[in-house]
């Protein structure tokens, strides 16, 4: 209901005695309706109101002010003031309003304010009514819509027609789940991330730009997993209709992920069987192959590995999903989690559009999100499937790598790591076994029939450079006993561990198992 529906109603006699600035004044929707006699009710206003007052409270001219002030300040619509109690309108009050441009109504002495007041209640009322019944066959009409096999980019499509308003679904890592009309990129993409990440409360308008961010799903879901609906305009001024439409689709889009989140439960099994295999060593095999084309990806061509985790360990789901969502940018991945880290398989990328750009790109827009929270990412280097062990090595090395540098997000790639462990993962799993088995093999026996631990003190002797008295410390034993063991080791193997080359052999073996 309007002011000027008001005014133009015979039966109440309204006169109008300030209209407001702006043509369009006394077009102003009525939301509610509240009568008062104190002289600050702001409190109780929440805007949009008509307030009606029989002017009790003015006990000098100066109350007018104090009045007007409280009722113009909360976003009241209008004042319908009684002539009742001063036979008429005092002039201060009059005044008043054309100083806070609050509209102005005088109810003559013979009308109540229970005339008025039924008035714009049964008018609201009706209006509520016919909106509720127009939104419910709206509401009907976009599930029968996607009961009927219609995806939600068409149902997108469709709504941005009807409302006018263009409309993309996005995930949080910048993800196009429906691109719209014409796709967001670069900065107007990030400012939109940025908003939804990091905005008090939800929907929020994108500086700038004037776009709305929507949440899809639960509030008590973390935003870094999470998607939203962007709509082009500010949402604060959008009317009823359109914002109601707005708000069914991202509802529906709600709906959908729940959908896609149940057919993802079956790809994270496969996916676990793939990453186990990979970790075990056993890349070679042919069930491998079998799962990742299971996974939606090809075996045949080369595969990178990522490795993602937060400080706090405890995330590690929280890990996945979010990788889960940036390694999709890449293409089909196959993530799961293994050893209290997300890992992923995914496809190598073209030259133009490499995997470990495109992935760090999407995981930074994270950042804004963190909070006081870190998230490390490594990379391999492209391998074929009978490497992805030692891939895995590299992209757990490179996360190590990562994790010691400052900032919310790093992602380190395998060319970054530049020791052995880039050699070792270039060279495929089958020939650094072999390789490791050749030169260990019988000290590996020895310990398990005696349980004399000489690959320990073999790791401890080689990590402390050959120092017998430090590598001693490190493993609580005599020097003398760490000396017969190493003995023992060279005994075994037929290697000088005083040689560097020997040296070198035996700590590229131990790395390769």
């Amino acid at each position: 209901m309007q002011l000027r529906d008001l005014l133009a109603h015979p039966a109440l006699g309204l006169r109008l005695l300030h209209a407001g600035s702006g043509p369009d004044a006394i077009d102003r929707p009525v939301r509610w309706v509240y009568t008062t006699d104190l002289i600050d009710p702001a409190r109780y206003l929440s805007g949009g109101e008509l307030v009606i007052s029989g002017l009790v409270w003015r006990r000098k001219p100066a109350d007018s002010e104090r009045f007007v002030a409280a009722v113009a300040g909360a976003g009241a619509v209008a004042l319908a003031a009684g002539e009742a109690v001063f036979h008429g309108i005092p002039d201060d009050l009059v005044d008043a309003c054309r100083r806070h441009d609050l509209p102005l109504l005088a109810v003559p002495e013979e009308v109540s304010f229970a005339a008025v007041t039924e008035l714009v209640v049964g008018a609201l009322t009706a209006a509520r009514g016919d909106r509720l019944a127009l939104t419910l066959g709206r509401q009907r009409r976009l599930l029968s819509a996607v009961a009927g096999g219609l995806g939600l980019d068409e149902l997108t499509a469709e709504v941005s027609a009807a409302t006018g308003v263009a409309i993309r679904v996005l995930s949080a890592t910048g993800r196009a789940v429906v691109a719209g009309p014409v796709p967001l990129t670069g900065d107007d993409l990030d400012a939109a991330v940025t908003t939804f990440l990091t905005a008090d409360r939800l929907p929020a308008v994108v500086p700038g730009p004037g776009r709305s961010v929507f949440p899809v799903g639960p509030a008590s879901e973390e935003r870094i997993t999470s998607w939203f609906v962007a709509a082009d305009g500010d949402c604060t001024t959008w009317d009823a209709e359109v914002g109601d439409t707005v708000g069914e689709l991202v509802a529906i889009t709600a709906l959908d992920r729940a959908r896609r989140g149940e057919g993802l439960r079956l790809a994270r099994e496969i996916a676990e069987d793939a990453i186990g295999l990979v970790a075990a060593g056993s890349a070679h095999r042919p069930e491998v192959a079998v799962r990742l084309r299971q996974a939606g990806l090809d075996p045949d061509g080369p595969l990178v590995v990522a490795v993602a985790g937060f400080t706090t360990p405890e995330r590690v789901q929280t890990a996945r999903s979010v990788l889960v969502d940036a390694a999709t940018h890449a293409g089909p991945p196959a993530v799961g989690v293994h050893d209290g880290l997300a890992v992923a398989l995914l496809p190598a990328g073209s030259p133009d559009s490499p995997t470990d750009a495109v992935l760090a790109a999407a995981l930074r827009r994270l950042a804004p999100g963190l909070g006081s929270d870190r998230l490390t990412v490594g990379l391999s280097r492209p391998a074929p499937v009978d490497a992805l062990s030692g891939a895995l090595q590299e992209a757990r090395h490179a996360r190590e790598l990562g994790a010691r540098r400052p900032g919310p997000v790093h992602v380190v790639t395998g060319a970054e790591v530049t020791s052995h462990v880039a050699l070792l993962a270039a060279v495929p799993d089958e020939v650094r076994r072999a390789f490791a088995v050749r030169v260990l093999e019988p000290v590996l026996d020895y310990d398990a029939r005696t349980g004399a631990g000489l690959r320990e003190t073999l790791e401890a002797f080689l990590e402390c450079s050959g120092s017998w008295s430090r590598a001693a410390q490190r493993l609580h034993l005599h020097v003398n006993t760490v000396r017969y063991r190493i003995g023992r080791v060279e005994e075994l193997t037929g290697r000088n561990l005083a040689e560097l080359a020997d040296r070198v052999d035996v700590y590229l073996a131990l790395r390769s198992l």
